[in-house]
């Protein structure tokens, strides 16, 4: 299953996002992309990340999620949507 995941900064304007903190998290990104759950990953406009996940459930990317260092700090969090395939298609065969 396809889930398109966005982050979003958990307002604290004291917090400061440790240089150590953010290798750990690219670390982990980076592992996550090798072992193919993380396909894509982008910044949008506001250099937030969005990231394709493939995972077998929600619950599972929710779960690898909550495992990314910035997120188990409380520096971030996401909204994640489930992607389905396009059946838009179908109008065009099926007349």
């Amino acid at each position: 299953m396809k889930f398109l995941a966005i982050e979003n900064e958990n307002a604290n304007e004291h917090v400061i996002f440790s240089g150590e903190l953010l290798r750990e998290e690219a670390l982990k990104v980076h592992q996550l992309y090798l072992d193919g759950i993380i396909r894509e990953i982008y910044f949008n406009d506001d250099h937030c990340a969005v990231l394709m996940l493939e995972c077998k459930s929600k619950e599972e990317a929710e779960e690898i999620l909550s495992s990314l260092p910035l997120v188990q700090n409380g520096l971030i969090s996401f909204s994640l949507t489930q992607l389905k395939p396009y059946t838009g298609f179908e109008r065009l065969f099926n007349s």
